[in-house]
């Protein structure tokens, strides 16, 4: 659960506030709170190696499961799920009470967009290849021993050059078996009494159902009397995008899958189907008339076959216009495709 209260000595420190770490000497500079949860503040500062995220806390405790959390995610070859560790350290402030000393760490900043706006801008075809992505890296995570737990858009971030989904907070990650340590409830299973708060692998993709859902639905919506899976059922039955992915999203709300492979795999199924039906072959021959079928083979190949027409063998001429406007549709279609198995590229 979120922990938003201003008596925190380390929350809502202002900009310019200089950080001097007591062992390592390195200075951080605040440029702005980036965001707070139940286990501390995280800033965005400034150093002599550059701009990098700050996590600060009362609860030394937490910082060091933290820590402990990322170096072990270091070790994990070619994991990218979380962002690098910098530096660990603590700060000694003086306040009215004395001084008092707070531990801190330092870790990589990623800079990108927030998912949500990110898929808005960019088109819900987005959605897909992005939880593609947030499975690959799940997966990877739960082989390793961990569940993620507080897994919600506002701990994803999308970064650019290809895109990226990324998580930017590890406070709530429970190795499985474990209590789940930190939630947020509309992504809860427990709060739409759909399971335990158990650590485990179909905890988070619960989560990443949630997720799904949140995107077609950004205000967030209350549990009712209905009962948590007829309530979500009725919700994605509503939205077009939520319906096509129906009874991946239903299994997973359920606890069906028993890894985010599999939940993938459900996931790559259902987009590949989308796709053979709308691509520009798979539109050719449904259009192909059974006539145009029985047409003897040429040595010369009809124009209305370069172009993809479904008048194949047809020597009636067509318009100018009308085969200009063909070839222009035809060319997009297989650049839109190129595209789509490159980023299919990117998850697999």
């Amino acid at each position: 659960m979120m922990n938003n209260t201003m008596k925190n000595p380390v929350g809502n420190l202002p900009q310019g506030t200089t950080i001097i770490g007591k062992w390592h000497k390195e200075r951080y500079t605040i440029v702005r709170t980036l965001g707070y949860g139940a286990t501390g503040y995280v800033y965005l500062t400034r150093s002599s190696k550059g701009l990098a995220a700050l996590k600060i806390s009362e609860n030394s405790m937490s910082i060091t499961s933290e820590v402990n959390v990322l170096r072990h995610f270091s070790k994990v070859r070619g994991f990218s799920l979380g962002p690098s560790l910098l530096d660990v350290d603590d700060w000694e402030h003086l306040a009215l009470g004395g001084k008092q000393t707070f531990s801190f760490y330092v870790m990589e900043f990623l800079e990108g967009e927030p998912l949500l706006s990110f898929v808005q801008k960019r088109g819900m075809e987005w959605a897909g290849i992005l939880t593609l992505q947030l499975l690959t890296d799940l997966e990877t995570l739960h082989q390793e021993g961990w569940v993620f737990g507080d897994l919600k858009p506002d701990n994803l971030i999308v970064t650019s050059t290809p895109p990226k989904v990324r998580l930017v907070d590890v406070g709530g990650t429970t190795q499985k078996g474990r209590a789940i340590k930190e939630f947020t409830e509309f992504f809860d299973r427990g709060y739409w009494g759909m399971g335990s708060r158990k650590a485990e692998a179909n905890y988070d993709l619960f989560a990443v159902a949630m997720i799904m859902i949140h995107i077609c639905y950004p205000k967030q919506f209350q549990k009712n009397g209905e009962g948590g899976r007829k309530q979500l059922e009725e919700r994605i039955d509503k939205e077009a995008w939520l319906k096509r992915h129906k009874a991946v999203l239903m299994r997973a709300l359920m606890g069906d899958y028993s890894s985010a492979q599999e939940m993938k795999s459900g996931m790559l199924s259902v987009m590949s189907q989308r796709h053979a039906t709308s691509s520009p072959t798979g539109a050719a021959q449904q259009k192909v008339s059974p006539k145009a079928k029985q047409v003897p083979s040429t040595s010369r190949t009809s124009r209305a076959a370069k172009t993809g027409g479904s008048t194949i063998g047809n020597p009636v001429p067509k318009k100018p216009q009308s085969k200009g406007w063909m070839e222009t549709a035809v060319l997009l279609s297989v650049i839109l495709c190129a595209y789509f198995f490159y980023l299919y590229g990117q998850v697999m």
